[in-house]
Order: C-alpha cells, then sequence, then structure tokens
C-alpha cells in the first residue's frame, strides 16, 4: 500500500518539484504559444476572442494542475488527486472573494501552491484507510477546504519571501544605470528559474523605462541559456517549450543542480551590459515577460527602440553570448556538463 511507503523531506522536495515543474508547463503552454496569435487574429472573427480566453483562463487553473501532479507523484488515487488539486487552488492566491463574487487574479504564489500541495499529500496518505465509508464525505472536507484554508493563512507570511525580493531588486533601480540594468538583469534571470513569479515582481516593484526592459532582456538571458542546453540532452518538444515560456519547468533542475545558474548569471550580466548599451526600455507589466509571446521586445520598439537595436537586445546578445558562455564554461572549464540541463518530469 502507497501510505505505508516511508517519504523522507528529500523525497516530497524531489516529488513535489517533479510536480510542479510540468504542472506550470501543462497549465501555462496554451496561452504562450497561442495566447498572441489569437489576439492578433481577433479582428478577424469571434471565434478568436473565445479562443485567445480560453487559453488566457487556463493560466489561473495552474495550482490546480499542479496539487493533481504533485498527488500523482504519490501515487494517490484520482479522487484523492483531485482533492490534493481543490487544495492547491485554495490555498494559492489565484483568485479574489470581491461583493460582486469571485475574480481570478493570476496563478497564485507558487511557494504556496508547493507547500499546500505537501502538505495535503501529507494529511491524505495520514487518513489513507482511516475514514471508512465516509472518505468520500471527510476527505474533501479535512483536506480540500481544511489544508486550503490552512494555505490562504499561510498566504500573507509566505508572500513575504516575495516582498523581500521585490524590495532588493527596487533598491538597485537607486543605483548606477549600468550597474543598476546588469543587476537586475541578473536578478530576473534567476528569478525566472524559481517559484517567484518575474511578472508579479515586476509590477509589485514598478519597475520602469531601462530597468523594465534590463528585467525582461534578463528573463530572455535565462532562456537563451536553458534552450541552449536543453537542445543537447532533451527532446525537441522540451526545448521549444522552453523557448515559448516553459522556463519554470527547470526548477528541479536548479534545485538539483545550483551551478547552471553560472551560465544564466553570466549570460545576464551581458545582456544587461547590452541593454544599457542600446537603451532598451519597458514597463512594469512587460518586465517579467523576456520573448515571450514577444512582449517585451515589441514594448521596447514602441518605446522608442529601433528595429536593429531591439533584435540586437533580444536575440542576438543573449543567444550569441550565451552560446559561448555556454561552450566556455562546459568545454573550456569543465564547470559543468549535459546532465544538468535535463529534464526532470513528474513521473520519476
Amino acid at each position: 500500500m502507497e501510505a505505508s511507503v516511508r517519504y523522507t523531506g528529500k523525497d516530497y522536495l524531489n516529488k513535489v518539484l517533479g510536480g510542479t515543474a510540468t504542472g506550470i508547463v501543462v497549465g501555462l503552454i496554451a496561452n504562450a504559444i497561442l495566447g498572441a496569435i489569437f489576439k492578433a487574429l481577433i479582428p478577424y472573427g469571434a471565434v478568436f476572442a473565445l479562443l485567445a480566453n480560453v487559453v488566457n483562463v487556463m493560466q489561473f487553473i495552474t495550482p490546480a494542475i499542479i496539487g493533481v501532479l504533485v498527488a500523482m507523484q504519490f501515487k494517490l488515487n484520482g479522487m484523492e488527486s483531485v482533492i490534493v488539486g481543490a487544495a492547491a487552488f485554495l490555498g494559492s492566491g489565484a483568485y479574489q472573494v470581491t461583493e460582486t463574487g469571485v475574480q481570478l487574479v493570476g496563478i497564485g504564489d507558487l511557494i504556496n501552491v508547493m507547500l499546500v500541495s505537501a502538505i495535503a499529500v501529507f494529511v491524505t496518505r495520514l487518513l489513507q484507510g482511516k475514514l471508512g465509508s465516509l472518505t468520500l464525505i471527510l476527505l474533501p472536507i479535512i483536506v480540500g477546504a481544511g489544508v486550503g484554508t490552512l494555505g490562504l493563512l499561510m498566504l500573507p507570511y509566505v508572500g513575504m519571501i516575495t516582498s523581500s525580493i521585490g524590495s532588493l531588486i527596487n533598491s538597485f533601480t537607486s543605483l548606477q544605470p549600468l550597474l543598476m540594468t546588469m543587476l537586475i538583469s541578473v536578478a530576473f534571470s534567476i528569478l525566472i528559474i524559481s517559484p517567484i513569479s518575474t511578472v508579479a515582481i515586476g509590477i509589485a516593484i514598478g519597475v520602469a523605462g531601462i530597468g523594465a526592459g534590463a528585467a525582461a532582456v534578463g528573463v530572455t538571458a535565462c532562456t537563451a541559456i536553458l534552450v541552449i542546453g536543453s537542445r543537447r540532452i532533451n527532446p525537441g518538444g522540451t526545448t521549444l517549450a522552453i523557448l515559448l515560456g516553459a522556463m519554470k519547468m527547470m526548477i528541479p533542475n536548479l534545485i538539483k543542480y545550483p551551478k547552471i545558474m553560472i551560465p544564466v548569471v553570466l549570460n545576464a550580466i551581458v545582456s544587461g551590459f547590452g541593454v544599457y548599451a542600446l537603451t532598451i526600455q519597458g514597463t512594469p507589466q512587460t518586465a517579467g515577460f523576456g520573448i515571450v509571446g514577444l512582449v517585451g521586445p515589441i514594448q521596447a520598439f514602441n518605446m522608442g527602440a529601433n528595429l536593429l537595436s531591439v533584435f540586437l537586445a533580444y536575440f542576438v546578445i543573449p543567444f550569441v553570448g550565451g552560446y559561448v558562455i555556454d561552450l566556455v564554461c562546459s568545454k573550456v572549464l569543465n564547470l559543468y556538463d549535459n546532465d544538468i540541463f535535463k529534464f526532470i518530469p513528474a513521473s520519476n
């Protein structure tokens, strides 16, 4: 019986990270690939507006998807997995209750989603075989509503982590412009491969102008390194998913192989210099996207950068620079091998 299997803290961490990585891809990839396309096609038919709304709304159920996939890591049955998913969504912060009803506001706090999923799985396994014929009634109440409520109580305190990181990054904007762009670029390149939302941070701290440009290019710098490394060891679909915006699927790799940040940070520094030299700008709303949906490049062009500067800042410098940095780090200095880029799927 699966409930009799003892898991260590490391087992829990690996399984929660595996489920989270896959859940992020499942929840976000449809909008990342199709969202901008459908929005551009809206003038040509009402059906495209419907499709754009569908893929956009799909993002909001990411916490539930993560919860289900984490539960499946522990081989919970279908009903148990769905209840864990419900708890993860309820404690995620992905919605707000107003006087007029419930409003979806995003994908929630991923750190809290991971914690709630782990707690819900632990409680579910603890109760297996003990509720008898009342399982169908009590499990949704205890795990779904109970652990979900616990998640909401935890949310403000877990959110302090995001707030603290945001305050630190915001302090960079008072520095000399070149140093500022490099530090913001590095910060966002790290955040995009962590459970912290770069979009939420960008909006929360109100980073704008060249700082927002540095943030978006920093995300791109990380994307470039992950794509370059992934293409050597992962199937083409995995690499394409990363390129299209699923960088967070590599969170387990960051935990297992922290050295993956060496080329990411180096590439972010180089790319940050490009932002300063080419005067690439953005807004708080575009700071966390990078090249996903071409949000960053389009905004930079709209704010006065010429097409060549945008192309150099978002595509040439991050990807050419990333290729050279990866080559030096992996082949010349032998700091890591291809394994650090191998996707760790939820089935592991």
